[in-house]
This record gives C-alpha cells, sequence and structure tokens, in this order.
C-alpha cells in the first residue's frame, strides 16, 4: 500500500513538473512596442503657469512613454481654475492622452465639459491647448446652455466655455422657461 501510493505521488509530482510553465500576460498596447516607462493609477496631474494652478487632471490609469514624449490615460477628469485660483470648468472623458512636451492634452471619447454658468458641451474628442487655455475640435459637438442649444462641427472656446465658437453650424435653437 505504501508503495502504491509513493508511486501514486511520485506520478503526479512528475506530471506537474513537466507542464509547460504559464507565463503572466504583458499589456502589450504600448505605443509602436514600447513599454511604458511609467504606470499608475488614481493619479494627479497639476498644470500651473507662473505658480498658478491652471488645470488638474485626474486619471483612474496612466501610462508614460518616455521615448514617445506621450502620457496615455483611461478615466479623465480635469478641474480648470482661473487666474484667482477658482474652479471654473470640469472635463471628463473615457480615455486621453498628454503630450508632455507641449502639455497639451487630448481628451477621447464620450467627452463632456461643464462650467459653472451651466455651458454643457458633448463631443467624441477635443484638444486642451495649454500655450493659450483654449479648447478645441473639429469634430461634432453640442453645446447646451440656460438660453440656447447649438450643435455643429469644429469648435474653439476658451476652458470656462464663456466664450465659444463652433464654425460649422448644423442646429441652432434658443430655451425658453416655462411660466408656471
Amino acid at each position: 500500500m505504501i508503495r502504491q501510493i509513493t508511486i501514486l505521488l511520485f506520478l503526479i509530482l512528475a506530471a506537474a513538473c513537466s507542464e509547460e510553465k504559464i507565463q503572466p500576460q504583458m499589456d502589450t498596447s504600448g505605443i509602436e512596442g514600447e513599454m511604458p516607462s511609467n504606470e499608475s493609477w488614481n493619479s494627479k496631474i497639476t498644470f500651473t503657469n507662473e505658480g498658478k494652478v491652471k488645470a488638474l487632471l485626474y486619471a483612474d490609469h496612466l501610462k508614460m512613454f518616455e521615448k514617445q514624449s506621450i502620457t496615455l490615460l483611461d478615466g479623465v477628469k480635469i478641474d480648470f481654475y482661473d487666474n484667482n485660483q477658482k474652479q471654473t470648468t470640469t472635463l471628463t472623458s473615457l480615455r486621453g492622452r498628454v503630450d508632455d512636451a507641449t502639455q497639451n492634452m487630448y481628451a477621447i471619447d464620450s467627452v463632456v465639459a461643464r462650467n459653472d454658468s451651466g455651458v454643457v458641451l458633448k463631443t467624441s474628442q477635443l484638444m486642451w491647448r495649454n500655450k493659450d487655455q483654449k479648447i478645441v475640435t473639429d469634430k461634432f459637438v453640442k453645446i447646451t446652455s440656460p438660453k440656447e442649444i447649438i450643435e455643429g462641427y469644429g469648435l474653439e472656446s476658451d476652458q470656462r466655455l464663456s466664450n465659444y465658437t463652433i464654425f460649422n453650424i448644423t442646429y441652432s435653437t434658443t430655451v425658453t422657461k416655462k411660466k408656471n
């Protein structure tokens, strides 16, 4: 009986040792095969100008690619601030990208920006240009404010969404409040 148990244990041990080893899966979704130089979860990046906070970027997952000078983001939220350090606008998107050389930020997929005056911008993709703090896109946009709804293609706006231009308007209407 002991001999049979010993043989059985030996066979199990030999079978376990001879199986192919399982390698852990690696994320190969990098930029042109480059592995991220840094990776972080629940991150916060501060954009400043002359010591004043201009924007705070939050990301659920962040991957930095040093050679390409690019940072890829998942689960993006950005809070924009005015010269008095007051939060004026919040932008969210499913994904994003930061050009590390220019600090320009690209919001991609389900982009929504809301300002403190009730203006809401929805689009599929936009860029926040760091040098002049402008929001720009050539994609379809919809802006809803307490006074109007405008849809079209192409937009340039200040980061507060208070002064904006839609270049190719496809729909526009004024909003009237119902009297009770």
